[in-house]
């Protein structure tokens, strides 16, 4: 019935027990609808995000069905709103297509001269090579994505001894995950000796390669590097690229400190925090492992024993509970 919501059947069974009987307990909720109690949190966490589920005023940690007069009603106001704003972008994106036909038509395209692409991956190493070797100063890296395999960093230490030979400065942060790859750490360690510098950081943001700040190489799919790259110059995205490798920088790790697990005042590791920040602000587990450079199964147990450190029964009950605690700040 409230499909067109964004409810499904077994969450809208949820909502209605939860405002028929108000203090059921994930297990009492499984049993009266016959399902798991796994499917249950998901049918929470999901009224969580309709806004459609509160805390408890009277009850610390405790949630409450909102009533439908408040929050369907509600909720039909965000959907005819989301519609109507969707028709306004729609009229947007056609006249924009409409101007760009007519710019073609007219000539008027210029082609771009700060934006190269490259299709394949030779293409992509021959340049990455190319612009090694006129490098002078500094080479900047994001390395996201977990542990490269041992001939990958094997088959790189020709092209960083010879950066570091010339006097080039070499930074490069990997995600905190790859501490535990024997291979990236003798790789890390090969090559701080020649003067490289490695750090290691929970999350980072693209893969990316720039040398002397004046240029940089993104790839056109952060999901998918393999489909190529886009080789950028100008001091506008430069400057702001180079700002963000300095920020995330000076909050990374160095290479080979354990400062990476030890735990906050809230007695949480930064992989602990980090995956209850995504988690929170919206991102699945999938998503979250794959910035982690982490297993699905990690990311799920991580966040179980989390849950049973809070002792909530459901995902939403947990971050009104971290919130509370400041776990989330």
């Amino acid at each position: 019935m409230l499909e067109v919501l964004g409810i499904d059947e077994r969450t809208e069974s949820v909502y209605r027990l939860m405002l028929r009987q108000h203090d059921l307990g994930v297990a009492e909720i499984a049993a009266k609808l016959t399902c798991s109690e796994g499917e249950v949190r998901e049918s929470l966490d999901h009224l969580a995000q309709l806004r459609l589920l509160r805390t408890s005023l009277q009850e610390q940690g405790r949630v409450r069905a909102v009533s439908p007069e408040v929050g369907l009603r509600l909720l039909v106001r965000e959907r005819e709103s989301a519609l109507l704003r969707e028709q306004q972008r729609l009229a947007e994106g056609q006249a924009a297509v409409m101007r760009m036909v007519e710019e073609y038509a007219d000539g008027a395209h210029r082609e771009r001269h700060d934006v190269e692409y490259l299709v394949g991956i030779d293409a992509i190493q021959g340049r990455l090579e190319e612009l090694a070797h006129r490098c002078e100063s500094e080479c900047l890296s994001f390395m996201p994505g977990g542990a490269q395999s041992a001939a990958s960093l094997e088959a790189s230490k020709p092209l960083d001894q010879d950066l570091m030979d010339r006097g080039v400065r070499l930074l490069t942060l990997y995600l905190d995950s790859v501490r535990n790859d024997q291979a990236t750490l003798n790789y890390a360690q090969w090559l701080a000796e020649r003067g490289g510098e490695v750090r290691t950081s929970p999350t980072l943001p693209i893969r990316m390669v720039m040398f002397d700040r004046e240029v940089v190489l993104l790839p056109v799919d952060p999901d998918n590097t393999k489909k190529g790259a886009a080789l950028l110059r100008g001091p506008g995205i430069i400057t702001a690229l180079a700002a963000l490798f300095e920020q995330i920088w000076e909050a990374a790790s160095p290479f080979g400190t354990d400062r990476d697990q030890e735990p906050n005042d809230a007695g949480l590791t930064p992989q602990e925090a980090e995956i209850l920040r995504l988690l929170f602000q919206g991102n699945t587990d999938e998503i979250v492992a794959r910035k982690l450079g982490i297993g699905l199964r990690t990311v799920r147990r991580t966040m179980s024993d989390l849950m049973s450190r809070l002792e909530a029964r459901s995902r939403f009950e947990a971050g009104a509970r971290a919130a509370q605690r400041g776990w989330l700040s």
